[in-house]
């Protein structure tokens, strides 16, 4: 692999097997989005998919409606073993999708085999989606589930101790931005943040920002039809708050372990790495994998990858190590 350059600008190559799969994705994830594909772009619940990772892992699920931003009712579902007994952890999952499409059943196959291995629950929250609910209603409604986990822990027989926040993409940022908040506020403490390429940071000041535009997944473009939705015309401006955009944050300190992924052909890079860096000059810890030539999430959109499989098999290790801390 060679970097390549297209009007002038140089970009890192993807991955060749990645690179191969992007044609086929261009209908499912296209390089670019503006505001009028949104609506087009989201999506219903893929029930049989949804079906057949219950059936893999042998877990069931459950709805439960909670209060979220401003005492507003949303859905969560509470994900586990079949016949578990507990206590165990909990993974809070935070879906992906730009702060304004996808669903809570995105990207949750690896977080439903984590509760079924280490006998806890999944729980993940269907937060309302910007532009018609823009900030802070994500980030509150994220909040307000990992509250209200805590108070109902005893009844899901929850270990409070082990409690991680995952979630990939926008989803990556809310975790953040949740930590940053049960931090702030002297809120449930939590033991581990899974930011898998997280939108962090609306001022698109980033080199990796620049490079990919018209190319790829999630491109320069989209990133800005993301957090203009979530924003509005405080994107790039002085009153953005850090739980809307962690990479705002100058204080890191007092956050919980942080495992951080990007790919180095994406528009998250350089954020991510800022990120992780930010967070070892405050003291904390933070684990970093940069993975050669991967495209934003590429472990979902092409899961069969060889570099996807790489991803899964790190975030594995990495809660184990945690579990048996």
């Amino acid at each position: 692999m060679v970097s390549i350059s297209i009007h002038g600008v140089t970009r890192p190559p993807y991955d060749s097997e990645l690179e191969i799969a992007l044609p086929g994705l261009r209908d499912k994830a296209p390089s670019t989005i503006t505001p009028q594909m949104i609506a087009g772009l989201r999506l219903p619940v893929d029930e049989p998919v949804f079906a057949e990772t219950l059936r893999k892992h042998d877990a069931v699920a459950r709805d439960i409606r909670i209060a979220g931003h401003k005492g507003e009712e949303i859905v969560v579902s509470v994900i586990a073993k079949r016949d578990r007994t507990g206590p165990g952890p909990a993974f809070l999952h935070l879906h992906s999708g730009g702060m304004v499409m996808g669903n809570r059943f995105d990207g949750i196959d690896q977080f439903v085999a984590w509760a079924v291995r280490y006998s806890g629950v999944l729980v993940t929250v269907e937060y309302r989606l910007a532009p018609e609910f823009p900030d802070p209603y994500p980030i509150e409604d994220c909040y307000s589930t990992l509250t209200w986990l805590a108070t109902h822990a005893p009844a899901l027989a929850v270990d409070m101790d082990r409690v991680f926040l995952v979630g990939a993409s926008a989803g990556g940022g809310l975790a953040a931005g949740t930590a940053l908040l049960s931090r702030d506020r002297s809120g449930p403490q939590v033991a581990g943040q899974l930011l898998a390429y997280p939108m962090l940071d609306d001022r698109a000041e980033t080199l990796s920002t620049t490079q990919f535009e018209g190319i790829g997944v999630w491109d320069r473009i989209s990133n800005t039809t993301g957090w203009s939705a979530l924003l509005g015309s405080r994107r790039g401006g002085d009153d953005v708050p850090i739980y809307a955009a962690p990479s705002r944050a100058t204080d890191l300190s007092g956050l919980p372990p942080a495992y951080l992924e990007v790919g180095s052909a994406e528009v998250f890079r350089d954020e991510t790495v800022q990120y992780a860096t930010a967070i070892w000059a405050a003291g904390g810890r933070a684990e970093l994998h940069v993975w050669p030539g991967a495209f934003h999430a590429c472990d979902l959109l092409a899961p069969d990858a060889a570099i996807s499989l790489e991803m899964r098999s790190a975030r594995d290790a990495w809660i184990t190590r945690l579990m048996a801390s």
